[in-house]
């Protein structure tokens, strides 16, 4: 499928961020807010594009270039009329599209959800309007639907039960609407979508109907979107990414201290630097084994405080990516490489021990903390794959006891407080007790959930 993006204006209303660039190409985190349109449209299975350019619209297409950067594929339209509404910068495309397409405006961003809900949407009319049913601030456009049919639209519009979100669903049908408009004088997208409306052709895709729940977030995350006409729209959107990237922290230390630090390094780094993802993932393993090779030297302490800075540097890669929308395969094997590091520290720390006290008990113990945490890791990850759901959120009793479940950011404070105590062996007692009750608790509450759900499905009939 297509998507045409309406990219023409000025935005005025930022002032001197569009004196020398046009609105489109305004950084936010790292990326112009075009370029998030695009590659939040991309994972929504979108590979090509139309851009209507106007003010400074050289400026556009020498950033964005064929969309080769991007992976997709970018087609300019040039709107000289740029000045008039934005409906005019619709009919540019008129002689381009022939079958549906998305329609999309350059400083709109939003959930890649709502696009792929409307990607794979069967409309039955000409117009599709993702709607939010939040009240309406100024400066929205405000629709009034009934029977999921658009009645009216517009900004000034006295009545309304709904904000047009600026995501829609097209047929070339569109462009006739628009004509019609056009002919008496109203020349923007609005006054087309009031055309097909009075003939019963526009409809609306409510986004609350989305599920909230993001399984690999693990929380609910309502659709959302937002569009940019301010300074205070960009540093608000900047909020809502930073949070909409962050995962619900599992343990305690992640969710109180690492997730505060967490943000503030991946907006900095994301607004100032060209490192990717997988970079810091390489960063981060260096430096984990730098850990590793301390503990097995004998260097306790250095070694012990060096894991809480890997434990913060840990969770910058994934948010990362997705703050700047760089996704790749590769970053999948991240949590198995991570793994195989925090193994080498207890084995590290256990062989250590092991040549200092020349008793097998520090082997011993580390060979059973390797066998728990396998295993509740396991239970979870199946848990997550089997039920749609971490088992992190699956009740009441799980969200409070994943912020004192064995974890690794957990396991590093008994290190440091037995090597500051002089009692290094003490750790590894302790954290083969927390390894021992969290497997424990992870595959009997696991079972308790699965079973519950294996006796709620119907009995098959022969």
């Amino acid at each position: 499928m297509k998507a045409l993006i309406i990219a023409a204006g000025k935005g005025s209303r930022l002032g001197s961020l569009t004196k020398k660039q046009p609105k489109p190409l305004i950084q936010l985190l790292g990326l112009s807010l075009i370029e998030r349109v695009i590659l939040t449209a991309k994972q929504a299975g979108v590979d090509e594009f139309l851009v209507v350019t106007g003010y400074q619209g050289d400026q556009i297409k020498e950033r964005l270039g064929d969309g080769e950067k991007q992976g997709v594929r970018i087609e300019y339209i040039e709107n000289k009329e740029w000045e008039r509404g934005n409906g005019i910068s619709v009919l540019k495309a008129k002689n381009f599209l022939s079958e549906k397409f998305v329609l999309l405006m350059s400083d709109h961003i939003c959930d890649d959800r709502i696009l792929k809900e409307l990607v794979d949407y069967e409309p039955k009319n000409a117009v599709v309007l993702a709607v939010d049913r939040r009240e309406p601030l100024p400066g929205d456009t405000k629709v009034l639907e009934k029977e999921g049919m658009i009645v009216d639209i517009g900004k000034e519009i006295k009545e309304s039960n709904g904000i047009d979100t600026g995501i829609f669903l097209c047929s070339p049908q569109i462009f006739s609407y628009l004509e019609a408009a056009v002919e008496e004088g109203k020349t923007e997208l609005a006054h087309g979508i009031v055309k097909a409306a009075k003939n019963r052709d526009a409809e609306t895709f409510d986004i609350a109907h989305i599920e909230s729940y993001v399984s690999k977030m693990r929380k609910e995350i309502p659709p959302w979107w937002t569009d940019i006409d301010t300074a205070e729209d960009l540093r608000k959107a900047k909020g809502m990414i930073m949070e909409n990237a962050s995962k619900n922290p599992s343990d305690a230390l992640a969710c109180y201290v690492h997730k505060p630090i967490e943000n503030k390094l991946v907006a900095f780094i994301a607004t100032h630097f060209k490192i990717t993802p997988n970079q810091i993932s390489i960063i981060v393993n260096v430096l984990a084994y730098i850990v590793t090779a301390l503990f097995f030297l004998g260097y306790l302490l250095p070694a012990s405080i060096l894991t809480f800075v890997v434990g913060i540097a840990d969770g910058l890669d994934g948010k990362l990516a997705r703050v700047k929308l760089k996704f790749s395969k590769l970053g999948v094997l991240e949590h198995s490489f991570d793994l195989l590091y925090e193994f080498s520290w207890f084995i590290a720390l256990s062989l250590y021990l092991f040549q200092e006290t020349g008793r097998a008990l520090p082997l011993i113990l580390c060979t059973f903390i390797i066998l728990f945490v396998t295993f509740y890791r396991n239970v979870y990850d199946q848990f997550g794959k089997t039920m749609g759901k971490s088992l992190d959120d699956a009740g009441n009793f799980e969200r409070v006891f994943r912020r004192v479940a064995g974890r690794r950011n957990l396991y590093n404070i008994p290190i440091l407080v037995s090597i500051l105590l002089g009692k290094p062996l003490y750790a590894l007692i302790f954290i083969l007790f927390h390894s021992g009750i969290t497997a424990i608790v992870y595959s009997a509450r696991a079972m308790k959930h699965m079973s519950a759900m294996d006796s709620q499905k119907p009995s098959l009939k022969t």
